[in-house]
């Protein structure tokens, strides 16, 4: 009997079933060409020539925190950490990556702790399969424990804040191998994971020489004389820089030189993404609904809602008022994200957690515009306060320091500026991952058309917010 094969009109066939295997980001020029670099990167003092003045800065932060004026206006470790670090970190994600976490104190003291009484345990297998998703709720917690409690604005909550993590971090070394904690439990690492992926460089390995080696995957594993990777990364199936922090460490004990730190095209990552996670997609939404209840706060309109809720409630207490708007406000681009997602699964075929996990990481670009446009203010408008209150520290007088840096016209300026550059990233993201994912026309725009207009309303609610005037917090 003859065998009957059904054939299907071409917009309703699987494009990955039809099509090639998806094409691979393109090889950008490898920046270890470039001999002071290489030379950088190669020495043995790389990267803990760095690591000791982060250390000598991060040791007067936690000082002045717990030991230094109670007022946060006038205490140089509240000033340091969150008007100037805390502000300018996206910047470095967005440039170098995750550097920042190769000099951080906490993974020097993770690397300490385990050598000095390290029993080297394996990660835990729910630590592996839901980490990210521990991660996703001490962003939150963390968030919300701060417009409750006031842990920015109070020095001695700051300081609470990172004995707490330190404490995490000593026990996480002291029990399970190399840096568990940075990759699995740091809601930092979480937020360094989500932005690098836009960073302008990348760590990647050679394939052509990764196939003949005979080093027993030194560069994961180390060598008698370096480190292997803390993160756990085998370089040789890195198609991601959410875990690499440019540490160096497989640079150095790869005999082959095969590893590679390329420059690409800012945010080209996000659109080559093969393996997306739901909880790396959360993550990005959830933390747009954290910039918008933090820009809501800092109105004047927030007593407004504080006192229409109490009036329409009768419900008094802050905490739980906060409680209410923090979820509805991290509820909203979720929710937004998962409606335009099922609008999206009607025309491309795919279910809808799968276009959730997959064009989540296309916010990530707003995501960041959008942080950073928030912080902008408290680095400008408040960043006289590091000046006057460092200047403190060594007996001059700060009295007459002015706090803004810059008119609040020209903040708006550029906060509209950098949240345009977010926006046109986001939407050219939508159009990479989704030219590249689908074949057919018409799936392309049934795709496209739902998270444009998820696009539209997150910037017109941004953009609402950011034109009504803020409220200083020093």
């Amino acid at each position: 009997m003859p065998t009957l094969i059904q054939l299907r009109p071409r917009d309703e066939e699987s494009d990955l079933d039809a099509n090639p295997p998806l094409p691979s980001a393109p090889a950008g020029p490898n920046l270890m060409r470039i001999s002071l670099i290489a030379r950088i990167l190669r020495s043995r003092w790389y990267p803990g020539i760095l690591q000791v003045p982060v250390a000598a800065v991060f040791g007067l932060v936690a000082f002045q925190l717990l030991a230094g004026p109670a007022a946060a206006q006038r205490n140089a470790g509240t000033a340091l950490m969150w008007v100037l670090w805390w502000p300018i970190l996206p910047i470095t994600f967005v440039l170098v990556g995750r550097l920042w976490c190769a000099v951080c104190p906490f993974g020097a003291i993770s690397d300490v702790v385990q050598k000095l009484v390290g029993v080297n345990r394996p990660v835990p297998r729910f630590l592996k399969l839901y980490g990210l998703w521990i991660i996703d709720a001490q962003f939150l917690a963390i968030t919300w424990s701060d417009h409750v409690w006031g842990i920015v604005e109070s020095p001695w909550g700051s300081g609470v804040l990172l004995l707490l993590l330190t404490t995490g971090v000593i026990i996480s070394g002291a029990l399970f191998q190399r840096r568990t904690f940075c990759r699995y439990l740091c809601f930092l690492g979480g937020l360094c994971s989500n932005y690098s992926r836009g960073s302008v460089v990348e760590l990647r390995a050679d394939q052509d020489i990764c196939r003949t080696c005979k080093a027993k995957a030194a560069c994961f594993n180390g060598t008698a004389t370096q480190p292997g990777c803390p993160l756990f990364n085998f370089p040789r199936t890195m198609d991601s820089s959410a875990n690499c922090t440019l540490c160096a460490n497989c640079i150095k004990a790869c005999p082959n030189d095969a590893i590679q730190v390329r420059a690409r095209k800012p945010l080209s990552e996000l659109w080559f993404l093969d393996k997306p996670k739901i909880e790396e997609s959360f993550l990005a939404m959830a933390i747009m609904g954290i910039v918008l209840i933090q820009n809501l706060t800092m109105l004047s309109i927030w007593q407004d809602i504080l006192g229409w809720i109490e009036k329409t409630t009768g419900i008094t207490s802050y905490p739980l008022i906060f409680t209410v708007a923090f979820v509805v406000a991290v509820s909203v681009p979720v929710g937004l994200m998962a409606l335009a997602s099922k609008v999206a699964s009607r025309g491309n075929l795919e279910n809808t957690v799968t276009n959730f996990a997959r064009f989540g990481y296309a916010l990530i670009p707003l995501d960041i515009a959008a942080h950073l446009a928030h912080n902008l203010f408290h680095l400008l408008a408040e960043g006289g306060v590091v000046f006057s209150t460092v200047a403190s520290l060594f007996g001059f007088d700060s009295a007459q320091m002015p706090t803004a840096l810059a008119s609040s016209s020209t903040i708006l300026i550029l906060q509209l500026i950098i949240l345009a550059l977010g926006v046109a990233g986001s939407a050219y993201t939508i159009r990479r991952i989704t030219n590249r994912r689908y074949g057919s026309v018409a799936r392309r725009r049934a795709t496209t058309t739902p998270y444009l207009v998820l696009l539209g309303v997150l910037t017109v609610m941004n953009v609402y917010l950011f034109l009504m005037p803020m409220a200083h917090r020093m």
